[in-house]
């Protein structure tokens, strides 16, 4: 069996191997000069992901307004805020168009 000092060697490679390996394959630079190029090789470019076909879906659905889909998370706060105030008027309209043609005797 080992001693205290094999004990000590295999904790501070258990302790410093995860740190170690996060630090080199987590560096900026090691991405996009390993990790870019093969994705680039092995998946098709950008312009025909489907990120980029739901916000082109996104601009032809609003209207022709010059918006992007949101991915921030404020800005997706932001939107559903809108999209649940336009909801809830559309639903007083029809609530009060309702009690209207009640009131009409319809």
């Amino acid at each position: 069996m080992g001693g205290p000092n094999l004990e000590v060697f295999k904790f501070a490679v258990y302790l410093f191997v995860p740190i170690v390996s996060l630090v080199y394959f987590g560096d900026p630079a090691w991405y996009h000069t390993h990790v870019v190029p093969y994705r680039n090789k092995l998946l098709p470019p950008l312009e025909k992901t489907v990120r980029v076909s739901i916000q082109a879906h996104w601009r032809r659905t609003t209207n022709h307004r010059q918006q992007e889909m949101p991915f921030e998370q404020h800005r997706v706060r932001e939107e559903l805020e809108r999209i649940k105030n336009e909801r809830l008027e559309r639903r007083d309209a029809k609530d009060r168009e309702a009690r209207e043609a009640k009131a009409r005797g319809e």
